[in-house]
């Protein structure tokens, strides 16, 4: 049977089709970014545009996540870690959900531990799992967030905290086995989390693979989430 009578890899198809959905939901951003700039200041901040601007961040996330994962899976997905200035690639991660933490009232600050100004990872690919992560934590957060960069022996470790209530008893107690099925209560699949552990793997050196681990508690309390870079 020739490959035109098989029919295309049902991955591809997928691939192809989150490719276009991506396409189109950047279109639908600069169309509402265009459309909300023409708005007087006063119906720009309302508890809804909040809302929008939330669900376009967590949306472009699961697509981008979704096609990261499918070039994972054939091998096609590039790393190309080089140096980056710590400060500014922190700045900008909470630069990109500036207005959705704005919408929500949430006092969202940084601190670096680190003796060194620069860290060395793929900065796409490590800001991809960032701001998925921020995205998260700004929905379960109660008043604050707090993204922290500190170095523990030879490992960089990039976190986000929040002040809400905390990762679920169930989520710490299987953080190793990421894909847990969608969790009713939240909607969850654990597709975000296996794809930050496999990003945060394909960062290695010397043998030492970079890992991601959850807990509660940290500065604010709530929700932590480190990302190890070796």
């Amino acid at each position: 049977m020739s490959q035109d009578e098989q029919g295309l890899d049902f991955s591809t198809v997928i691939a192809s089709t989150v490719h276009d959905m991506k396409n189109s939901l950047s279109a639908l951003i600069q169309a509402h970014d265009q459309w909300l700039a023409r708005l007087p200041e006063e119906a720009r901040s309302g508890s809804e545009q909040g809302v929008i601007e939330h669900e376009f961040r967590h949306l472009n996330g699961m697509l981008v996540q979704m096609l990261g994962l499918y070039k994972l899976g054939i091998n096609q997905l590039p790393i190309c870690p080089d140096y980056h200035e710590l400060e500014d690639f922190v700045e900008a991660q909470l630069a990109q959900q500036q207005e959705v933490i704005r919408h929500r009232d949430l006092l969202a600050t940084w601190r670096i531990d680190s003796e060194s100004p620069l860290g060395f990872f793929d900065r796409e690919l490590v800001a991809s799992v960032v701001g998925n992560v921020l995205t998260n934590a700004i929905r379960h957060a109660g008043h604050a967030l707090l993204i922290g960069v500190e170095q523990q022996g030879e490992q960089l470790v990039i976190s986000v905290n929040d002040d809400g209530a905390g990762y679920p008893p169930y989520m710490l107690e299987r953080q190793h086995d990421y894909i847990q099925g969608i969790d009713g209560r939240s909607g969850s699949t654990g597709l975000g989390l296996y794809f930050a552990a496999r990003i945060a793997a394909l960062h290695e050196r010397d043998g030492v693979r970079g890992r991601i681990e959850l807990a509660n508690g940290g500065a604010l309390g709530g929700g932590l989430f480190r990302l190890y870079l070796p």
